[in-house]
């Protein structure tokens, strides 16, 4: 089968579209044939070697995919034809990939295999930062850095969903007004615009929690828009930089800043992250929110595929068609 193989840590350039034996399932795992997979910003940290946990050379990025079964191991009640969505760390970009069948749904009648590729990191990543960490309630002003990305979209949708009024900060007029199509109700440029004052006046005062999964010169800013007792979560930083925060700011307005990883959250936090996943599968099989794709590419481009969205061109999902 092809497969997209990182050989060497480093930039996107680096990657080669190679044969590779075709994997075979143990018990409890099951060999998806890829149909969608997508990107997602931790790939470009993990090809370059700078992401948390090193996966050692060579190997397949990729976390998340939608297909169909070919192969099933002993214990997995899946059969040949379902089909599926699928997370794996590592291992979506190529024609076949193995997975454990605990990390592996079905795909809801009506959905298509890019939209199914394009639901499960980003949206989990950002309904346990709203439900569980900052436990966002109705009408709570929700202030969403870098809001036209993986993350920050599937956070629009998910804050809308709940009721909350949004506030989406990005950094070009065409990505706001993908936001404000989504729903958000008011917006920031943060490249033009200052995004502290900018808070302060939409929301009467102070954002009641902060998404942050960009960093860098963003996140004190809107640290210090914050009201009193306000909510600031640290998801990443796709800016580049990670942000010295000055913690009297913490202190004085009794601010809760706490960070999130998807990679731990499941492991820490079992009971939650059930529930949480429980609830947007509810959300997803009603129709209530559904990935935007803002781009595609085929399985040969994968690599110009992580340089679009390491340059932080990306709007909502960025998937790769493997048919």
């Amino acid at each position: 089968m092809r497969a997209v193989v990182c050989r060497r840590y480093g930039p996107p350039e680096d990657l080669v579209l190679d044969e590779v034996a075709d994997p075979t399932p143990g018990p409890g795992e099951l060999v998806v044939r890829v149909r969608a997979a997508a990107v997602n910003f931790p790939d470009v940290l993990l090809i370059a070697g700078k992401y948390q946990v090193q996966i050692p050379v060579p190997f397949t990025p990729g976390s998340e995919l939608a297909g169909d079964v070919v192969a099933v191991g002993d214990g997995v009640a899946l059969a040949p034809g379902d089909r599926v969505i699928g997370t794996t760390f590592v291992g979506a970009f190529a024609e076949q990939a193995l997975l454990r069948a605990e990390s592996v749904t079905l795909v809801p009648n009506g959905v298509d295999y890019a939209t199914a590729a394009g639901f499960g990191v980003t949206y989990r990543t950002a309904y346990h930062a709203l439900r569980s960490v900052a436990q966002v309630a109705q009408d709570d002003w929700v202030v969403i850095l870098g809001a036209a990305g993986g993350v920050g979209l599937a956070a629009v949708d998910l804050a809308v969903a709940m009721k909350a009024r949004v506030l989406a900060a990005a950094s070009s007029p065409e990505k706001l007004d993908v936001c404000r199509r989504r729903g958000a109700e008011a917006l920031v440029d943060y490249d033009r615009e200052d995004l502290k004052q900018r808070i302060r006046d939409v929301t009467g005062g102070g954002a009641q929690v902060v998404l942050d999964p960009v960093g860098g010169r963003y996140s004190e800013p809107a640290l210090r828009s914050l009201a009193r007792g306000g909510r600031f979560i640290t998801l990443g930083y796709a800016a580049g930089s990670i942000p010295a925060i000055p913690l009297n700011l913490v202190m004085l307005k009794g601010i809760t800043l706490q960070g999130m990883e998807i990679r731990t959250f499941g492991t820490d936090h079992p009971d939650q992250a059930d529930r949480d996943v429980r609830e947007l599968q509810q959300m997803f099989v009603a129709g209530r929110i559904k990935p935007y794709i803002g781009a595609r590419f085929p399985l040969s481009d994968t690599a110009a595929a992580l340089r679009y969205v390491a340059d932080r061109k990306a709007v909502g999902k960025v998937v790769i068609d493997v048919d």
